[in-house]
C-alpha cells in the first residue's frame, strides 16, 4: 500500500502514521509525508522506517498555497507517490489519502482509498484554507474514490447525504505503548502536587479554554502537554498559565508520552463543541484509558459511541469541573486501572487495520508479529 499521509511522519503522532504503522504488520507499506520545507528539490529516496514500512519525503515549495503554487506543490506529492510504488516493485494494491488533494491516478492501476481522519472542510478556518477550495477537492475526492472511510459516524452521514457508500473506522490506540506507563519516570518539568489532571494535545481552537479555566479554579492541578496555537486566546490562556496549579510543558515527543501520562491521575479531553469537532475521534480519550487513567470528556459523538463507564462526560464548566474533581478523589485501585486498559485493547490499532483491510477488499494475508 501506497499511504499518502496528511502529516509528515515524524511530526506528532496522527492516525495516517498509526494506520500506516498497523497494516505495516500486513501489508508492506510506503508512507509518503504531504510537501514539506526544507526538503528538495530532487524527491529523496524511500527511507526505510521499520520491517515493511518505509517513508517518502516531498519536497516542498515556499508559497505552496497560493493558487499558483499549489498545483506545483501537488505535482511533486504526485511524483512522490509514483516513487513510492516503485519501492513495492510498482505494483502496489491500494493508494491510500488521508488528503482530499487530487492525487488519485498518480498510481495507474491501484485502489483509491478515501480515508477521512477529519472533516477537512468543517476545519477549512482552522487549517486557513478556503472552503470553497476544499469542498471542490471534496467533492472530487468523494467522486473517484473505489472505497471511502471516515473516523466518525459524523463524518460518514454527511459524505452518505451526498450519495456515497462510506465505511466507518474509529480511530484506535497503540495498546503496546503505554503499557509500561507505570514503569515509565516521571519527567523532571512536571514538579504540580498530585492528584494532577492532565490534557495531552495541541492547544488550539479546538479547545474550551472556559473548561480548563474551572478545572484550575477548584485548585486541582493541571498539566498542559503539547503544541501552542500562537494565536490561541492570548491573554485567557496567558492568565490561565500563570496559576501556580498549573504547568504546561510545551511538545513532548510521542515516545516520552507515557513518563507524562505516568503523572497524572485523570486524563480531560475538553473539546469545545464546534462542527470540526463533532465528527473528529479525539485520540487522546483512548490513550488515556490505555494509560489506565480515568477520563473527563465533552459529549462528542465519538465519545458518547465509545460508551464506556470509564470515561465520565460533561460540557459545561461547572459540571466539567465537577466531575474532574471527584475523578481525582478517587482511590487508586490497580483493578480500575487494569479495566481501562482492557477497554482500550479492544480498540487497538490493529483491529482497525484489519477492518481497514477487509473493507477496502484486499488480500488478506498473513498477518506478521
Amino acid at each position: 500500500m501506497v499511504v499518502a499521509a496528511g502529516t509528515a511522519w515524524d511530526g506528532n503522532r496522527f492516525p495516517d502514521q498509526h494506520m500506516a504503522d498497523a497494516l505495516s504488520r500486513w501489508l508492506p507499506v510506503c508512507y509518503v509525508d504531504p510537501p514539506t520545507r526544507g526538503v528538495g528539490p530532487r524527491i529523496p529516496a524511500p527511507e526505510p522506517v521499520q520491517p515493511g514500512l518505509w517513508r517518502v519525503r516531498t519536497p516542498g515549495i515556499p508559497g505552496g498555497e497560493r493558487p499558483g503554487l499549489h498545483a506545483l506543490a501537488v505535482a511533486a506529492w504526485r511524483r512522490s507517490l509514483r516513487s513510492a510504488a516503485r519501492t513495492l516493485d510498482g505494483r502496489p494494491e491500494a493508494v491510500i489519502a488521508g488528503t482530499l488533494e487530487p492525487l488519485f491516478g498518480a498510481v495507474p492501476g491501484a485502489r483509491r482509498i478515501l480515508y477521512g481522519t477529519d472533516d477537512f472542510v468543517a476545519g477549512a478556518e482552522l487549517m486557513g484554507i478556503p472552503r470553497r477550495r476544499l469542498e471542490r477537492l471534496e467533492t472530487r475526492a468523494l467522486e473517484v474514490a473505489d472505497v471511502i472511510v471516515a473516523i466518525s459516524a459524523t463524518l460518514a452521514e454527511r459524505w452518505r447525504a451526498m450519495g456515497h457508500e462510506v465505511h466507518v473506522i474509529p480511530n484506535g490506540v497503540d495498546v503496546a505503548h503505554y503499557a509500561s506507563v507505570e514503569r515509565a519516570p516521571v519527567p523532571e518539568d512536571v514538579t504540580l502536587p498530585p492528584p494532577v489532571a492532565g490534557f495531552v494535545g495541541h492547544l488550539s481552537e479546538r479547545i474550551d479554554v472556559g473548561l480548563l479555566e474551572a478545572v484550575a479554579a477548584r485548585g486541582c492541578s493541571l498539566l498542559l502537554v503539547g503544541p501552542r496555537q500562537v494565536t490561541f486566546e492570548l491573554g485567557r490562556l496567558g492568565r490561565l498559565l500563570d496559576r501556580p496549579n498549573v504547568a504546561w510543558v510545551g511538545p513532548k515527543p510521542y515516545a516520552a508520552l507515557p513518563g507524562y501520562l505516568r503523572a497524572i491521575d485523570v486524563g480531560i479531553v475538553p473539546y469545545a463543541r464546534s462542527p470540526f469537532n463533532e465528527a473528529s475521534f479525539p485520540l487522546k480519550t483512548l490513550e488515556y484509558l490505555a494509560a489506565g487513567r480515568a477520563v473527563v470528556a465533552t459529549g462528542l459523538p465519538a465519545v458518547r459511541w465509545l460508551g464506556s463507564p470509564f470515561v465520565r462526560v460533561a460540557d459545561d464548566p461547572d459540571a466539567f469541573a465537577d466531575a474532574v474533581v471527584d475523578a481525582l478523589a478517587q482511590p487508586h485501585r490497580p483493578q480500575d486501572a487494569a479495566a481501562r486498559r482492557e477497554f482500550a485493547a479492544r480498540h487497538s490499532w490493529s483491529a482497525r487495520a484489519e477492518t481497514f483491510v477487509e473493507v477496502a477488499g484486499l488480500t488478506l494475508p498473513v498477518r506478521r508479529s
